[in-house]
Order: C-alpha cells, then structure tokens, then sequence
C-alpha cells in the first residue's frame, strides 16, 4: 500500500509539473467551486464561453480537489478521470486492452487535456437509478436518453409507484436548485450555437431515434447511452465518450471506432 500512495505521489506531481493548465478546470469548475463555498451563486449573471451551467451538485465531488493547489487540483483531476473512465468501462465488460484502447481515444484525451467532468458524468450508467440520475443530469447532452430508458424501465416494473419511487429524489433536487439559483437549465441553450459544438445534430436525430428505440425493445442501456450524444444539439468531443463506452464490451467494435475518431482528428488536422 504505501508503495502504490509512493507511485501515486510521484505520478500526481509529474503530472502536477508538466501538465498544461485545463481550460475547464481552471476557469469555469475550480472559480465555480469557490463561488458556492463564499456562499455565492456558481452562475454568473452575464453568460460567455467561461460559465458554469451544469447541475450545482456537480461541484459537491469537486471541492476536494479546488482548494488545492491549482496544478495540484490539476493533477489528481487527471488521474481520478483515467480512473473513473477505465472502472466505467470495466464495469461495463470492457476486457483490459479495449479498456487501454478507450483510454487512448480522442474523446478521454480532449477530457484530460481541457479538465472537464464527463468522468463524472459516466458514473452514472453503473449506478441505481436514483442515484445515477444525479450524475447523469450535470450533463443531459450524454445521458438523457439514459433517463428515458429508465423511465420506461421502472413502468415495466411497477407502473407509476415504480416510476415515483426512482424519479422523485432528482425532481425535488432539480425544483429546489431552480428555486434557489434561478433557471439555470435554460443556459444550456447559449452552447448550442458555439464554434467549438462537436454535434452532429440535426442529421445525427435519426441514428439517435434507431439507437433509443433499440434501447426500449431490447431492454439494453448501451443503446440509450449511444442515443444520448446523437440526439443532443450541443455537444463537446470529449462526450462522445458516451458513446465509446456503449460498445466496449467488444473489443473489435472498439478499436473500430477508436481508429475511427483519430481518423476525424488527422482529417480535421490536415484540412484545417
């Protein structure tokens, strides 16, 4: 044990030296982090590229991590995404080298190199549904679908009761967080029309529509957490992990896409 904390420490301060500063992370969680610790709404009253608009509750797991040391907070954000992306995957089925494949995909890159959150998001998919839906919401662009299907799933089983019983928890918490900080779901619609938006929306609705109908008759989750980034507007690369993570049960269907997705960045990069 104190030979791993020993690789742990060193590998966490490699990281905390070397690495370039995360976009996300340093002006958007971390400065909205501290607004929530002052007592201060995390929303920003004039909205621009830097706001925070995910779900408040996303920045309770992150305080740990911004009141270090910003290269610090930095460093261990990184190792706790590889980490919460590869036991995702495990949990998943995902066999050793298509979990060490998905690690390498330009999506979980993109998520390393800007500090984003979907490590946290992803979580949600091997979570009970009560619970999972907390995660899931911080970014319905890769996770709604996986509400729907659900949603259906608890009618399948208990009719309404069942319906109320896993959905009231992430209602009561969704009312009371637009009664205390306004209306903030509706920023998502500032991103939308962003240069950066890495959607395929709308010509991407109708293998969205097939992979959630395929969810609902085949009582599979992978479909839904395929569906979500399909049907989504706006939608940033690193959340196509989202989709990744669907097929990596299946090694060949992995590094297919894999490949794939480094394919798009050497065209996007040579082109331009």
């Amino acid at each position: 044990m104190l030979l791993i904390l020993l690789v742990l420490a060193l590998i966490v301060a490699a990281m905390a030296m070397f690495l370039p500063p995360g976009v996300d992370w340093q002006y958007i969680f971390r400065p909205a982090v501290f607004e929530l610790l002052a007592g201060h709404s995390p929303y920003r009253a004039s909205w621009d590229q830097y706001d925070f608009f995910n779900a408040p509750w996303t920045l309770l797991p992150l305080i740990l991590l911004a009141v270090l040391p910003v290269q610090v907070g930095r460093a261990l954000l990184a190792v706790v995404t590889i980490l919460s992306f590869a036991y995702v995957a495990h949990r998943l089925g995902g066999k050793p080298l298509a979990v060490a494949l998905l690690l390498v995909s330009p999506p979980v890159m993109h998520c390393l190199l800007v500090g984003n959150i979907d490590w946290l998001v992803v979580l949600g998919f091997i979570m009970p549904p009560q619970i999972g839906l907390f995660f899931i919401t911080i970014k319905p662009q890769i996770g709604f679908a996986v509400a729907i299907f659900w949603l259906v799933e608890a009618w399948r089983k208990g009719g309404w009761r069942e319906v109320v019983r896993i959905f009231w928890p992430i209602t009561v918490a969704l009312t009371l967080s637009i009664v205390i900080f306004g209306p903030w779901p509706l920023r998502f619609e500032t991103q939308a029309g962003v240069w950066w938006n890495a959607s395929l929306w709308p010509m991407s609705i109708p293998v969205g529509l097939a992979l959630l109908a395929a969810a609902l008759h085949k009582r599979k989750i992978e479909f839904a957490m395929a569906a979500s980034p399909c049907l989504s507007p706006y939608l940033m690369m690193h959340s196509w992990v989202a989709a990744l993570l669907a097929v990596v049960a299946s090694l060949p269907e992995t590094a297919a896409a894999v490949v794939g997705f480094w394919i798009l960045i050497a065209i996007r990069g040579f082109g331009g």
